[in-house]
């Protein structure tokens, strides 16, 4: 990390936001009274009997989402399930990671090469400063990773740069801001359901005791933070083609595919045979029967036993 982006970073003054962005995932509203079918598919953990043949299926797809809520430990479990089986199915499988913030590539690169242990991968990468959830819940996964030598991605934005939008909005950046995230032009604000939902979100945050101003720049954080994410998955794609790409991301970014899965989709609309699959685990059994604007939460919903 340079030294310019080491003091521009203050935990303190990044937490209390940071804090609403990672904890209003779990929220969801409710878009449409239950129907006599569920719109989407579940499964009921690795052992549901339609398992073995919902993971062939799934590993045809080039990008694979696995919706996280990132303080609930069995969402872990459930993606190194996944990733577990997807492995002797699908071969070049590549792992997306939100927690590990773009500068810090590298990073994961040398631990991947047996160059740093995880003690120094947590060092170098200011884990603990710029995510800071149990190591623990992400570990296994990394480990794996490094056994069978699955390329790592380090997905996020810089904090220093979705703070500085936070506070003073996207014309604020300078040219040297846009070095880990997309040029303005790919920033796309226009989605009207993800804006109204995030409104809702922010204002039952502040309770009221906020302006349209202050939202702005909250949702234009939010939705770089996206489109960073999905610059680099785009980006993977289109130099691997025939790899799937196994994202571990915080729900949030995935639901009705407002956030990630429908940018990267622009990106890759060249490619017509591209097919992304997103998972939520362990979400509100609801959502199996709801629908935003006519679009379901996601396209499986995955229960741990």
């Amino acid at each position: 990390m340079s030294p310019s982006l080491s003091r521009r970073f203050s935990p303190q003054a990044w937490g209390q936001f940071l804090l609403v962005l990672l904890l209003w995932w779990p929220s969801y509203p409710v878009w449409a009274a239950p129907t006599a079918t569920p719109v989407i598919e579940t499964i009921k953990g690795s052992r549901d009997p339609n398992f073995q043949q919902w993971v062939k299926q799934l590993s045809q797809a080039q990008v694979i989402y696995l919706g996280e809520t990132h303080n609930r430990p069995t969402d872990h479990q459930a993606q190194m399930e996944i990733i577990q089986a997807l492995l002797p199915k699908k071969r070049g499988i590549a792992l997306g990671l939100e927690m590990f913030q773009r500068p810090f590539q590298g990073v994961l690169d040398r631990y991947l090469a047996g160059q740093l242990t995880e003690v120094q991968l947590q060092e170098e990468s200011e884990y603990a400063q710029r995510w800071g959830f149990p190591w623990s819940f992400y570990a296994p996964v990394l480990r794996l990773a490094k056994e069978h030598q699955l390329p790592l991605l380090a997905l996020n934005t810089p904090t220093e740069i979705t703070r500085q939008v936070a506070r003073n909005g996207l014309e604020s950046l300078t040219a040297t801001d846009f070095t880990y995230i997309p040029p303005l032009e790919e920033i796309d604000l226009t989605n009207q359901a993800y804006r109204e939902r995030l409104g809702e979100i922010f204002q039952a945050h502040h309770q009221g005791q906020s302006n349209s101003q202050d939202f702005e720049k909250f949702f234009q954080a939010q939705v770089l933070w996206d489109e960073t994410m999905a610059t680099v998955i785009a980006n993977y794609v289109k130099q691997h083609p025939q790899k799937t790409l196994v994202v571990l991301v915080g729900q949030g970014h995935l639901l009705y595919g407002d956030g990630i899965p429908q940018r990267v989709q622009r990106r890759l609309s060249a490619m017509p045979q591209f097919q992304q699959v997103t998972v939520l685990l362990n979400a509100d059994p609801g959502l199996a029967w709801q629908l935003g604007g006519g679009q379901p939460v996601a396209d499986v919903l995955w229960y741990s036993p």
